[in-house]
């Protein structure tokens, strides 16, 4: 599954990696980056990653967390949640149309 990700390319939305990547439990940059291309294959770089973080904090939808190391984690907000929710149920909407089309179920 990894690979067929990675094909994805520019296509694939790096907010959407960071919000999956954040439901499981607060992350700092680096562990965001390390669990995206070790679970799906898609490398981003630091300016990426820290560019569509403070889009993402800007809209509400993650936060930092206060802490005495270097490494600054992020959480969900709750409206992060909700919004992550709420897309990956349109996406699953097309992935069933799409393996539909194709045959596959």
């Amino acid at each position: 599954m990894a690979s067929t990700l990675s094909q994805l390319g520019r296509f694939l939305e790096p907010a959407l990696l960071i919000l999956v990547s954040l439901a499981g439990r607060p992350k700092h940059g680096y562990a965001i980056m390390e669990e995206i291309e070790g679970r799906w294959d898609v490398r981003l770089g630091p300016g990426t990653l820290y560019a569509a973080l403070a889009r993402l904090e800007k809209r509400g939808l993650v936060e930092p967390l206060d802490t005495d190391d270097r490494k600054r984690p992020y959480r969900l907000t709750p409206a992060g949640s909700e919004a992550l929710a709420t897309q990956l149920g349109q996406l699953k909407e097309v992935a069933a149309t799409g393996l539909q089309r194709l045959g596959l179920t």
